[in-house]
């Protein structure tokens, strides 16, 4: 490979780097992925697989900073940052204070809606058009409470999901019954939001890397990039574990591991790793039939075909540290036994954890940097990267072919901080 600008070299193979590699790939440009692991190790593994057009909220919304404060004192809390003298913290939470006022996040909303929904109809395509088989499913996800608080809460979220034309409708106990969900007495009711999909993310990364091999992208696993070189405004070369790799495009979609790689260039892109667990059983015991969202805990619950469910829920903000906490993983499982049956019924077979690539405003860095002409950022994309892979890839190669893309770039420009 060389200078010429059909040759993109995508770094990360999770999904937003093999989104990039099929859209660039069917957009004709000769395409090279490095992907450090063997597709296990990232946030696009064992996440939840929800996709979710309902998600319009940042995480950077008014609010959480204070209860995240809060919620430092307890082990099992959904959201914990761990004390600690980091300069990079520090500035990434000063920022992220700055981003949690009302009138950023509200702008933030339909920008947000839209990227989501044109992903969703991606999917769709995905998987009745292009034929790839990765559990797709648009079932909808319905938001359990059990306090008052949270019921209050969620008429308010119904609210802002119909103003920005989301379906959203409250639903009793005796109505989640009639749906088919058992529930424990605790709960009280429920958000349906039909609108929302899920998947199986591993089957969906493996299915995109082997329609992309069958285009001709020289997918390489288990290389590792060491450094990226840099000469005026151009990415010259690509330092592996493998050896060199001369570039005439890049793609930096290494999520939580960007920075790092980044720094080589001179850019900062405020990210910081936040530790997600997911534990998936096996079982009958346990099958709601769609994705559910646990309001008080913010843990997930997702059927990922016959007698196999996964839970997934935390983010744990404990910089480079990768080690499970017990307590915080136990509370997953102990959540979901307040709110549905079945559990003991399962069999356990897996535990995972991942970083997840957090930006201070709860948006992905999507776009070419200033400072230089042959790179693309596509990072940072916070809990929804799944959710945003395939837009996110055909944004790539629109950019990489000189094209404006449909969506508004504006939110997600890299220089923005």
């Amino acid at each position: 490979m060389g200078a010429d600008p059909r040759e993109v070299v995508v770094v990360g193979g999770g999904v937003i780097g093999a989104s990039a590699a099929y859209y660039l790939a069917r957009q004709g440009f000769e395409v090279t992925l490095l992907e450090a692991g063997e597709g296990k190790s990232g946030a696009s593994y064992g996440n939840a697989g929800l996709l979710l057009a309902s998600h319009i909220v940042p995480l950077a919304a008014p609010g959480v900073l204070g209860q995240g404060l809060r919620w430092l004192l307890d082990p099992a809390s959904p959201f914990y940052i761990q004390p600690r003298f980091s300069l990079s913290l520090a500035s990434w939470l000063w920022r992220f204070r700055a981003a949690c006022r009302e009138e950023r996040v509200r702008r933030a909303m339909p920008v947000l809606r839209d990227l989501l929904e044109q992903s969703l109809a991606l999917y769709r395509k995905l998987s009745d058009e292009a034929g790839l088989s990765f559990g797709f499913s648009q079932a909808g996800l319905i938001k359990l409470f059990r306090t008052g608080a949270a019921y209050r809460q969620a008429e308010e979220e119904a609210g802002l999901m119909r103003a920005h034309g989301i379906e959203a409708r409250l639903y009793s106990f005796p109505e989640l019954r009639d749906l088919g969900l058992d529930l424990n007495a605790a709960v009280i009711g429920g958000l349906h939001l039909p609108g929302d999909a899920h998947l199986d993310p591993a089957r969906f990364v493996q299915a995109l890397s082997e329609a992309c091999r069958a285009m001709g992208v020289d997918a390489r696993f288990e290389t590792e990039v060491i450094g990226l070189e840099k000469a005026g405004d151009r990415v010259t070369r690509i330092l592996t574990t493998r050896g060199p790799v001369q570039p005439g495009q890049v793609v930096l979609a290494a999520g939580a591991w960007s920075p790092s790689l980044a720094r080589d260039l001179g850019l900062r892109p405020p990210i910081q790793p936040a530790k997600g667990y997911s534990l998936t059983y096996e079982g009958t015991g346990l099958d709601p039939g769609r994705p559910v969202m646990l309001s008080e805990t913010r843990v997930a619950i997702t059927p990922l075909g016959p007698g196999r469910v996964r839970l997934a829920g935390t983010l744990e903000m404990t910089g480079a540290d990768m080690s499970v906490n017990r307590r915080r993983l136990e509370a997953i499982p102990a959540a979901v036994r307040d709110y549905l049956p079945g559990l003991e019924g399962c069999t356990l077979k897996e535990i995972w954890r991942g970083p997840r690539p957090l930006t201070p405003d709860g948006l992905p860095l999507i776009g070419r940097p200033r400072r230089y002409t042959n790179l693309i950022l596509a990072c940072g994309h916070n809990t929804i990267g799944m959710a945003l892979g395939p837009i996110t890839g055909r944004i790539v190669a629109d950019l990489a072919a000189g094209r404006s893309p449909s969506a508004n770039l504006e939110p997600f420009r890299p220089d923005r901080y």
